[in-house]
């Protein structure tokens, strides 16, 4: 029944807004966070100021980009992001907020411009300084070969993975992006988030109390559900199959 609640909420929704978490991403084998076995469980995050002061954090954190280690890239897109992409392609869905680093939305469908991106993005890097774009690819093999940390080819400044560390300031732009999409819509959807991390976990309380509906579907009840119109406690893939067919 709450399924079928769910696919009618969309259908009479006039503008949705998806909000994802990790629980989405896990299911493409992506690990999470802050769970027993998740990415902060096996190894100690580095700080922006540790980054920025220390070279050999910055070696470290460069080896764990190009190892993989983190687990946050290299995977493919599951049956929840691709019904997400679905909604965003039939003009059900105007954005997709995340928390994910991981570029999944973008390789399922959905156009960059509607992605929002609250973390960052672990596939590329940029210049501290300028803001340069720079592929990963293209710095491996420098620092691989000759153990060459990354500076950047505009203006010598300090590259880092395009993901927000703990201690670095929330980016400003995507913070109003969606800040702007939550006041706008009329149906504000969390998949796969537990909500326990700000600002982030705010967004869905600003929806809520602008007259949005709340529907939250993540296999564990989170501290939001009792603001909720609706909670689905399941698998974000097979419930958004359902709701976003094919």
């Amino acid at each position: 029944m709450s399924v079928s609640d769910l696919a009618r909420r969309i259908e009479a929704a006039r503008r949705v807004v998806v909000f994802t978490g990790a629980g989405i991403s896990t299911e493409s084998g992506i690990p999470d966070f802050r769970s027993p076995g998740g990415v902060w469980s096996r190894m100690k995050p580095i700080y922006f100021q540790e980054f920025v002061s220390d070279p050999e954090k910055r070696r470290e954190a460069w080896s764990r980009a190009f190892s993989g280690a983190a687990g946050w890239t290299g995977a493919s897109p599951n049956a929840g992001h691709f019904a997400v992409a679905r909604l965003v392609a039939s003009g059900k869905a105007a954005a997709v907020i995340t928390q994910n680093v991981d570029n999944l939305h973008q390789e399922s469908g959905v156009p960059a411009e509607q992605v929002i991106e609250l973390h960052g993005n672990a596939s590329y890097a940029t210049c501290l300084e300028c803001g340069e774009r720079h592929e990963l690819e293209a710095l491996k093999a420098g620092f691989e070969k000759a153990g060459e940390i990354p500076y950047c080819r505009r203006c010598g400044g300090l590259v880092k993975t395009a993901t927000i560390s703990f201690g670095q300031a929330m980016p400003e732009k995507p913070m109003n992006r969606a800040q702007a999409a939550s006041l706008d819509c009329d149906l504000f959807l969390v998949l796969g988030s537990s909500l326990v991390v700000y600002p982030a976990a705010g967004f869905p309380l600003i929806a809520k109390r602008n007259g949005a509906q709340l529907v939250i579907v993540n296999r564990e009840p989170t501290e939001l559900d009792v603001y909720a119109d609706l909670v689905v406690n399941a698998e974000i893939g097979p419930v958004m199959a359902t709701v976003a067919p094919a």
